[in-house]
């Protein structure tokens, strides 16, 4: 089964859709006229545009929600893989995908909010909605749902809760199962109070664990500062071939680069947009050029202070492809002695300029990232539900998804789940095919909606959206919101 399931990810997580992530992000770079440039001070300005309403949340909460999500345990392990096996210049090719990925995330998080709806009050969103009613598939929204409350409602989760109890055992030597009880009640302390509770939570706490993570990677760079101009030429020759050293896993580079990009920062993945259409906003292309900027904030921040906080420390391995990376003794590098690739690398890097303080810092640090990625998929997973079963109106179908997750993210923190993180891998990227191809055939409605944004701020106004007037069908919600302004 093991074997079977690998063959599976590896088919469905294999150079085709790296390749196809890449292209889209070119592709909609064009077709948007490199909005990640050109409206980048638009970006930042509305983070705190909107306000928190009954149905929905505002901009700096929606942002929040989404970094809960893209900013994992990722952005600590993931950073240090990708340099393992890809050498330093896969950190050039995490920044390029963040880069041109930036412009997937806003076509896809403007499509979630024309094509919204509003079920049990709140707005719901995501591509399902959008391949409905923008595509009119229902069959393929439907496929789209069920494989994300499988992925992201159960098997995901207890993996996320299992490295968050692995963490705190080593750092603290605390049994897994106490550990795995207090994720389950503060879980369901936040979750059982709506999108609100959990918008609340992530406004405070992502910030928080973002900042502070970034904060402590900057002292440990500012403590060896004259190494960074070296560093940074490292991993530009590195990434092109043209450092010795490096010039074995230049295609590995390339590779490992992309790869961890895209899964840290989920541009084009499809689970992003389920938390854009929650947002409160006059219109659609304001949540999307705020997704856009979170993919930076990912990336560009949060991963590049793991990669320069390895590098410039010097406390991580680079593989020799020539022997395969089970030989853990033939390296190119070798500055991490008797760690293995992961976390024991960003560990060792904080120890080595405070000691004793590593372990314990990135224990708490996977702890919230991890925990956030939980509450994440739960609304993700949730959202899908509400799709699956939105004329119903019944709230017992979101409960019942609730007590799943917290029997699922106990076990995970007790059991060791190798082929659920394999089948929920495979769900996760059936998710980044079937959204890609969404996009890219619903893409018109969203750069027609950019046009009509472009052309209300070149008049000086404050962009609202009318379906109507660009042409979109189907996109009911918008109608009833232009209808309320106007009373």
């Amino acid at each position: 089964m093991e074997d079977f399931v690998a063959a599976v990810n590896a088919i469905v997580w294999s150079n085709a859709l790296i390749i196809l992530c890449l292209g889209t992000g070119l592709y909609f770079s064009y077709r948007t006229r490199f909005l990640q440039v050109r409206h980048f001070k638009e970006m930042f300005r509305l983070l705190f545009d909107g306000k928190s309403t009954e149905s929905g949340v505002s901009s700096f909460q929606a942002l929040s929600m989404s970094l809960a999500g893209r900013v994992g345990t990722g952005n600590i392990a993931g950073v240090a893989t990708a340099i393992a096996f890809g050498g330093p210049g896969a950190m050039f090719w995490m920044w390029l995908v963040a880069f041109l990925g930036a412009s997937t995330a806003f076509i896809e998080a403007t499509l979630a909010q024309i094509y919204k709806e509003k079920h049990l009050g709140e707005f719901r969103g995501g591509p399902a909605f959008y391949i409905e009613r923008g595509l009119g598939v229902k069959w393929f929204g439907v496929l789209f749902a069920i494989v994300s409350v499988i992925s992201a409602g159960i098997l995901l989760p207890g993996v996320q809760a299992n490295s968050v109890a692995d963490g705190i055992k080593n750092a603290f030597q605390l049994d897994t199962w106490i550990t795995g009880l207090g994720v389950v009640l503060i879980f369901a302390a936040i979750v059982f109070g709506g999108v609100k509770r959990i918008a609340k939570f992530t406004e405070y706490i992502v910030p928080f664990m973002a900042i502070g993570y970034i904060l402590i990677a900057v002292i440990i760079i500012a403590i060896d500062i004259k190494q960074l101009p070296d560093v940074i030429a490292l991993v530009f020759k590195s990434a092109f071939n043209m450092d010795a050293g490096f010039g074995a896993v230049f295609g590995l580079a390339i590779q490992w680069g992309v790869k961890r990009g895209i899964y840290s920062n989920e541009a084009g993945q499809g689970t992003a947009p389920h938390i854009a259409a929650a947002a409160n906003v006059s219109h659609p292309v304001k949540q999307g050029l705020v997704q856009s900027f979170s993919v930076y904030i990912d990336t560009l921040l949060v991963c590049s202070a793991t990669g320069f906080m390895l590098l410039i420390t010097g406390k991580y391995n680079v593989y020799n492809p020539a022997f395969g990376s089970s030989n853990t003794n033939e390296f190119l590098y070798s500055g991490a002695q008797n760690v293995a690739v992961g976390p024991g690398f960003t560990q060792s890097a904080m120890d080595s300029v405070f000691p004793g303080f590593g372990s314990y810092f990135v224990a708490v640090a996977l702890f919230f990232f991890a925990f956030t990625t939980i509450i994440a998929y739960y609304y993700i997973a949730e959202t899908n539900v509400s799709y699956l079963t939105r004329k119903f109106e019944s709230p017992v179908y979101n409960y019942a998804l609730k007590a799943i997750m917290m029997l699922v993210i106990m076990y995970g923190s007790i059991n060791q789940a190798k082929l659920a993180w394999d089948i929920g891998d495979i769900g996760v990227g059936l998710m980044a095919w079937f959204n890609i191809v969404a996009i890219i055939l619903l893409q018109k409605p969203a750069l027609a909606a950019l046009k009509d944004y472009e052309k209300q701020k070149k008049l000086g106004l404050d962009p609202t959206f009318n379906p109507n007037d660009i042409g979109v069908h189907n996109a009911h919600i918008w109608n009833t919101i232009t209808k309320s302004k106007h009373v």
